[in-house]
């Protein structure tokens, strides 16, 4: 690539869409490099990205998902500005969403969340899976061709977490709706200058908040009553809004990053017949197909870090208040971890060691959730399928195909993916 210096790794459109030369540029200068434009510090290396997410004593999470943007309050000055974080944090855009969290409140939280969405709800919620599955692929898969994203990966998604959250049916097309209305907060992760909103997913607190106060005064048998019954814990209740913001967090954050990890996972399968084949006579291989999808493609480029105070990382010294980024997706390609990284790899033994699910106190507490989802439409698709194409019209030949990625520098994925199938001869469901 030409001179990183002169690439904006947050503003250029065409590093949001491919940023793998930027970022392997970046980590051949140094695994830790300070980018001119927006005066943050790169961490591209796998064990530097893994030892900034272990330590969350040293590094804040305050501005985990809008880094250097839109600035700090005030400025950050001394050499521990612990201080300066607490009593600024709730002017911090999303200070009230869990990834933004730092302990002890983080650890509370979480402790909140992992008591809605238990081992038992999740196989319950598995069972699930694969009835929606086939409910979508029903009306899908009858044209023989159709567009991925829009037809199957993101109502799919809508449905299983809003049946994990117990979200009464009569909602959930007003609610989708709403997520999918534009709004300011675009601009989060953005490679615009749209502004950024203070609390994006308001519209759903609202609504979340309805269905616990509800449930506290008249509890039933669902799970909208369990999570209103949740407790921190020690023991104490949480508030309305505590949990709300807990469900509406899960709610959104769950799909947005499984619709990207279901698009690249068919994307690379309907690119590859050999592979494919594969994994049709071999179902057990699907699991590992699913990790090196992460590993390859990780549906979350990175996010961000502030630092409390001095330390070094990878031997560069880091001052007080400075922004760190942690790009799950370079350090997935850290070839001094992964061998051969840029090639997409079945086998591959150490696949799972990938961090795009993150580390750490905030590695992604959905990820359980995010494995059976990409597996039950896996194999269902396979079931009901004799192989899966992409479309040359609307991508091109092979060698030449033409993909739209979503321009951030957040997110990682296609904004749309044409598919065309065989559906299988008498196999229904």
């Amino acid at each position: 690539m030409d001179d990183i210096a002169q690439r904006n790794f947050f503003r250029d459109n065409d590093v949001a869409a491919d940023p793998y030369p930027y970022l392997e540029a970046a980590r051949a200068q140094s695994p830790v490099h300070r980018e001119p434009h927006h005066d943050v510090v790169m961490v591209t290396g796998y064990e530097e990205a893994v030892q900034v997410f272990n330590d969350a004593e040293t590094f804040s999470s305050c501005t985990a998902v809008t880094g250097p943007f839109p600035g700090f309050p005030v400025p950050l000055e001394g050499d521990d500005i612990s201080a300066l974080i607490e009593e600024h944090r709730a002017e911090l855009p999303m200070s009230d969403q869990l990834p933004c969290m730092d302990p002890p409140v983080h650890t509370a939280h979480r402790a909140l969340l992992m008591r809605l969405i238990t081992p038992k709800r999740l196989k319950e919620n598995e069972a699930v899976m694969w009835q929606l599955a086939d409910q979508l692929l029903d009306s899908y898969l009858a044209p023989g061709k159709g567009e991925f994203i829009s037809g199957f990966a993101a109502p799919y998604t809508m449905l299983v977490i809003a049946d994990l959250l117990g979200v009464p049916e009569a909602d959930r097309d007003e609610i989708a709706a709403g997520l999918q209305r534009p709004r300011s907060s675009a601009g989060i992760g953005g490679t615009g200058d749209k502004p950024l909103e203070h609390n994006p997913l308001g519209f759903l607190y609202d609504r979340f908040s309805a269905y616990i106060d509800d449930r506290r005064r008249n509890p039933r048998e669902d799970v909208l009553t369990g999570m209103a019954s949740a407790t921190f814990p020690d023991g104490s209740m949480p508030t309305v809004a505590d949990v709300a913001k807990v469900a509406c967090n899960v709610y959104s954050a769950g799909q947005e990053t499984t619709v990207r990890l279901l698009s690249s996972a068919f994307q690379i399968l309907a690119e590859n017949p050999e592979l494919q084949a594969l994994l049709r006579r071999e179902r057990d291989r699907i699991p590992q197909f699913i990790e090196e999808t992460l590993r390859l493609e990780s549906p979350i480029k990175g996010d961000f870090r502030l630092s409390r105070v001095a330390t070094t990382v990878g031997g560069v010294d880091i001052p007080a208040g400075t922004t760190l980024m942690l790009l799950n997706g370079a350090a997935n390609r850290d070839p001094r971890r992964f061998e051969d990284p840029a090639t997409f790899d079945v086998d591959r033994k150490n696949a799972r060691q990938h961090i795009a699910f993150g580390r750490g106190i905030h590695s992604c507490p959905g990820a359980p959730l995010a494995r059976a989802e990409a597996r039950a439409s896996i194999e269902r698709f396979l079931d009901r399928t004799e192989d899966i194409r992409i479309s040359e019209e609307h991508h091109g030949r092979p060698g030449d195909r033409s993909y739209d990625y979503l321009p951030t520098y957040i997110l990682r994925g296609l904004m749309r993916l044409h598919l065309e199938f065989t559906p299988a001869a008498g196999t229904g469901r």
